[in-house]
Protein backbone atom coordinates (compact mmCIF):
# COMPACT_ATOMS: atom_id res chain seq x y z
CA UNK A 1 0.00 0.00 0.00
CA UNK A 2 1.43 3.38 -0.97
CA UNK A 3 0.21 5.40 2.00
CA UNK A 4 -0.28 4.17 5.52
CA UNK A 5 -3.89 4.25 6.69
CA UNK A 6 -5.13 3.31 10.09
CA UNK A 7 -6.97 -0.01 10.35
CA UNK A 8 -10.59 0.65 11.26
CA UNK A 9 -11.72 -3.00 11.53
CA UNK A 10 -9.96 -6.33 11.40
CA UNK A 11 -12.00 -9.52 11.40
CA UNK A 12 -11.68 -13.18 10.55
CA UNK A 13 -14.52 -14.64 8.49
CA UNK A 14 -15.32 -18.17 7.41
CA UNK A 15 -17.12 -17.64 4.13
CA UNK A 16 -19.42 -20.43 2.86
CA UNK A 17 -19.17 -20.93 -0.89
CA UNK A 18 -22.18 -23.20 -1.33
CA UNK A 19 -23.84 -20.78 -3.76
CA UNK A 20 -21.05 -21.51 -6.23
CA UNK A 21 -22.43 -25.05 -6.52
CA UNK A 22 -25.45 -23.67 -8.39
CA UNK A 23 -23.23 -22.41 -11.22
CA UNK A 24 -22.24 -24.59 -14.17
CA UNK A 25 -19.22 -26.76 -13.38
CA UNK A 26 -16.84 -24.77 -15.59
CA UNK A 27 -17.77 -21.49 -13.86
CA UNK A 28 -17.82 -22.45 -10.17
CA UNK A 29 -14.46 -20.99 -9.11
CA UNK A 30 -15.24 -17.70 -10.81
CA UNK A 31 -18.58 -17.65 -9.00
CA UNK A 32 -16.84 -18.43 -5.68
CA UNK A 33 -14.54 -15.40 -6.08
CA UNK A 34 -17.59 -13.23 -6.75
CA UNK A 35 -19.25 -14.67 -3.61
CA UNK A 36 -16.24 -13.59 -1.54
CA UNK A 37 -16.45 -10.04 -2.89
CA UNK A 38 -20.20 -9.87 -2.19
CA UNK A 39 -19.79 -11.29 1.33
CA UNK A 40 -17.08 -8.79 2.26
CA UNK A 41 -19.05 -5.95 0.72
CA UNK A 42 -22.11 -6.83 2.80
CA UNK A 43 -20.35 -7.48 6.11
CA UNK A 44 -17.82 -4.63 5.99
CA UNK A 45 -20.12 -2.14 4.24
CA UNK A 46 -17.67 -1.42 1.46
CA UNK A 47 -18.01 -1.07 -2.29
CA UNK A 48 -16.89 -4.07 -4.34
CA UNK A 49 -14.46 -1.76 -6.19
CA UNK A 50 -12.65 -1.04 -2.90
CA UNK A 51 -12.01 -4.68 -1.99
CA UNK A 52 -8.55 -6.13 -2.66
CA UNK A 53 -8.02 -9.88 -2.40
CA UNK A 54 -4.60 -11.36 -1.76
CA UNK A 55 -3.36 -13.80 -4.38
CA UNK A 56 -3.39 -16.60 -1.78
CA UNK A 57 -7.22 -16.51 -1.79
CA UNK A 58 -7.31 -16.79 -5.57
CA UNK A 59 -4.82 -19.68 -5.51
CA UNK A 60 -6.86 -21.53 -2.86
CA UNK A 61 -10.10 -21.19 -4.86
CA UNK A 62 -8.51 -22.28 -8.15
CA UNK A 63 -6.32 -24.97 -6.55
CA UNK A 64 -8.50 -27.85 -7.76
CA UNK A 65 -9.53 -26.30 -11.09
CA UNK A 66 -12.61 -24.29 -12.01
CA UNK A 67 -15.13 -27.03 -11.28
CA UNK A 68 -14.21 -27.90 -7.68
CA UNK A 69 -13.76 -24.86 -5.42
CA UNK A 70 -13.64 -25.48 -1.64
CA UNK A 71 -16.91 -25.42 0.33
CA UNK A 72 -15.66 -22.62 2.58
CA UNK A 73 -12.62 -20.41 3.10
CA UNK A 74 -11.35 -18.61 6.18
CA UNK A 75 -9.97 -15.14 5.56
CA UNK A 76 -8.69 -12.16 7.53
CA UNK A 77 -10.22 -8.90 6.33
CA UNK A 78 -8.93 -5.45 7.27
CA UNK A 79 -10.92 -2.31 6.57
CA UNK A 80 -8.96 0.95 6.53
CA UNK A 81 -10.20 4.46 7.28
CA UNK A 82 -10.23 5.39 3.60
CA UNK A 83 -12.73 2.59 2.85
CA UNK A 84 -10.29 0.12 1.28
CA UNK A 85 -10.67 -3.50 2.36
CA UNK A 86 -7.74 -5.93 2.09
CA UNK A 87 -8.30 -9.65 2.57
CA UNK A 88 -5.83 -12.49 2.95
CA UNK A 89 -6.14 -16.23 3.50
CA UNK A 90 -5.80 -17.49 7.07
CA UNK A 91 -3.37 -20.37 7.21
CA UNK A 92 -4.42 -23.63 8.88
CA UNK A 93 -4.09 -23.46 12.68
CA UNK A 94 -3.46 -19.69 12.65
CA UNK A 95 -6.94 -18.47 13.58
Amino acid sequence: MAKESKVEQERIYTIPLRAAKNAPRWRRSKRAIREIFEYLSRHLKADVENIKLDSSINEKIWERSSGKPPNKVTIRAMKFEDGIVEAELVKEGQS
